[in-house]
């Protein structure tokens, strides 16, 4: 009776437990999955005690599961999105309350939340007259400022929209001394809209929101960290205090995202890439400028051969570019006009102006141009790894994801009207078949449209967004429509991935365009004769090899799939005696392509497994006089143990029908019985 009642108290435990989360407005999986199950066997635990145990571990493992697999929404849900931009106002009302002297700035929402900024200026003692530095945000004083956002949320105040004139705007900004938000004023466009939380704080503001801050899950707010950001990202501008915070729609979101926080920064690829010695970041050369090391080169190498070889398979021709051009160029394609900004200032070659390329595309209109295509000659794809420089300023620059000097993976294709749904189509193929290579196979996709200030005609327009979703609908995926998203030069795919935690990164872009093919008065001549306007189709599947390999590195952290492994076979020699052994072990494996090291020997063979699996390196040689006498290798896994005893030329073509493949090596060799 002792195991039976044990198992009864369990389930009302499991039951209490559910009613408890229950009654906090929301209820874990494993808890109903356990009443369905304690539905449908009512009586199992009197019964049978054993069986019950099993349900009961069943249940566990299960709930377990799912709550691993629990998939965290992102903005395209609407009311996560509302939450998110009326927490940030919540946040701003709050600051303001703790901190009278706060000004507001901006306060948008982002992928994972939200942040304001605020500018403290420097005040004065009312009992000294003494001047009081500005303020300075604290973790203590994210404290006090989340305790008054509850308080906020808890009175349940309406959150109201007010269209006003812009004199009366800029009458009431002034009223309440708020100098940054008569500069955002400025650059609005009418109607002027205002959002009130109750009568108590407004802020400019085109929603959307809430309906009111009890709307707000106040248990799935966190407020995360300060950060300090200049106005307007000017650095001769006011410095500002950027508070972070994320805002989901139930705690157990929260909860889940907080778990996977903790796993990124194990992840980190800044840590990993140094530890693993990948890359680095050369400060004395200057900031974002990336080293790749010899390991770091290997994955990359691997990365570009597998990129070119599925552009070819795909019918793109490869080219090379340089990698500065004259300043008339970058006027002809708008760039100088429109993205000067981000550019590097220019160079002067013999009295004239060169500038070093922030894009790859005015290089390939220009090969375009080279000669007059016919509609035979069409479609045209040109692929290039192409390297390009832009403008950062050093308070934006992370690791790999934002850097001054990265190599684009950019195509353009030129095709007639009529062939661009099939373009587009073989583009998607194209894309998946490289990203599932690297194990990314769930996508979320975007189809934006055209905005209200554009190039081009009405119908191209049309025709251009209707084969775009044509092809979406050819693949079978499923994705939303960011109306008025497009760039002004026409509309796009974006296709973000999923990594193994959850996060979302933007990687593949579709974009047509309308604007560089004027521009450069690129033409074709058709079928009747006339002269006319080719397709342009700009595309990145990585986006960059540098950030692409960031993700990559954080995705597996740093534990590459065998193929693309750095170092994917380690010979550990037992003995110096087989040293010679090992190398000419090494030798053959190089001529066929495998990425192999010999230890130096100099450790003891514990030592040597220990260092090689803290190096992520997937198989492992030990190699004593036995095995050289033999011709063999004894293989260990630094996932699986002991893979057993291979002969070098079996275990090689294995080795090589791994890569091949993509696969890990599993297969097992000779295993010696133990006496």
């Amino acid at each position: 009776m002792k195991l039976e009642n044990a198992i009864v108290m369990s389930y009302f435990a499991i039951f209490c437990s559910g009613m408890a989360r229950k009654a906090n407005g929301f209820i874990y999986s494993s808890s109903r999955l356990a009443a369905q199950r304690m539905e449908a066997s009512p009586m199992i635990s009197y019964r049978d005690p054993i069986k019950a145990s099993r349900l009961l571990a069943s249940v566990a493992a299960e709930a377990t599961e799912k709550e691993a697999a629990l998939e965290l929404p992102t903005n395209d849900d609407k009311n996560l999105l509302c939450i998110r931009h009326s927490t940030a106002h919540v946040m701003a009302m709050a600051v303001q309350q703790v901190f009278p002297e706060a000004q507001c700035t901006i306060g948008p929402w982002i992928d994972d939340g939200f942040y304001y900024d605020f500018y403290f200026p420097e005040t004065t003692d009312p009992e000294t007259g003494e001047t009081v530095p500005s303020r300075k945000l604290t973790d203590s004083d994210l404290k006090k400022i989340k305790k008054a956002m509850d308080k906020i949320v808890s009175k349940n105040y309406p959150i109201t929209r007010e269209e006003v004139s812009r004199e009366e705007a800029e009458r009431r900004i002034k009223e309440i001394n708020e100098p940054f938000k008569l500069e955002i004023l400025e650059g609005l466009e009418e109607p002027i809209t205002l959002y009130h939380i109750g009568d108590q704080w407004w802020d400019l503001c085109a929603g959307p929101h809430v309906e009111s801050t009890g709307k707000i899950p106040k248990k799935a707010v966190a407020l995360k960290s300060v950060a300090g950001a200049y106005w307007r990202g000017d650095e001769k501008r006011e410095m500002l205090q950027r508070v972070y915070g994320t805002a989901w729609n139930d705690p157990v979101q929260l909860k889940a995202y907080k778990k996977m926080l903790e796993e990124a920064k194990k992840r980190d690829h800044r840590l990993l890439g140094q530890n693993l010695d990948l890359f680095s970041i050369q400060e004395d050369a200057g900031g974002g400028l990336v080293f790749w090391h010899p390991k770091g080169s290997a994955v990359r190498r691997q990365i570009e051969d597998f990129w070119k070889e599925a552009h070819i398979d795909g019918g793109y021709e490869l080219v090379y570019t340089p990698h500065i051009a004259n300043l008339d160029l970058w006027k002809t394609s708008g760039h100088f006009d429109f993205y000067r900004s981000d550019m590097f200032d220019q160079m002067a070659v013999e009295e004239e102006s060169y500038q070093i390329k922030p894009m790859n595309c005015p290089f390939h209109c220009l090969m375009y141009k080279d000669d007059l295509k016919s509609y035979r000659d069409l479609p045209i794809r040109w692929a290039e790894l192409g390297t390009v420089y832009r403008y950062e300023r050093s308070g934006t620059l992370h690791g790999l994801f934002r850097v001054r000097g990265f190599t684009q993976d950019d195509a353009h294709i030129f095709c007639l009207p009529e062939q661009l749904e099939e373009e587009i189509v073989g583009v998607l193929d194209l894309t998946e078949k490289i990203l599932s290579r690297f194990g990314f196979e769930k996508y979320d996709i975007m189809l934006s449209t055209r905005p209200e200030k554009a190039v081009g005609s009405d119908d191209i327009w049309k025709a251009a967004t209707t084969a775009l979703e044509g092809a979406l609908k050819v693949k079978g995926w499923d994705y939303g429509i960011d109306e008025g998203g497009g760039a002004f030069y026409g509309p796009k795919i974006d296709l973000k991935i999923r990594d193994a935690i959850g996060r979302q990164w933007q990687c593949s872009t579709v974009q047509c365009d309308f604007n560089l093919p004027d521009r450069f008065d690129l033409e074709y001549v058709s079928a009747e004769g006339t002269r006319e306007r080719p397709i342009m189709v700009h595309r990145a599947i990585f986006g960059s090899v540098e950030r692409f390999f960031g993700i990559l590195i954080e995705n597996s952290a740093g534990d590459f799939p065998f193929w693309l492994a750095p170092t994917q076979l380690k010979l550990l020699p037992v003995t110096d005696s087989v040293m010679d052994y090992c190398y000419e072990v090494a030798a053959k494996a190089k001529k066929l392509g495998v990425r192999v090291e010999v230890d130096r020997g100099a450790e003891r063979l514990a030592k040597q497994i220990r260092n090689a699996e803290r190096g992520r390196i997937p198989i492992m040689g030990v190699v004593g006089v036995k095995e050289m006498e033999s011709g063999k290798l004894a293989i260990r896994s630094r996932k699986d143990g002991d893979l057993g005893s291979f002969d070098v030329d079996a275990l090689l073509d294995e080795i090589v029908r791994c890569n091949e493949m993509a696969e890990e090596m599993t297969i097992k060799g000779e295993i010696e019985e133990k006496e």
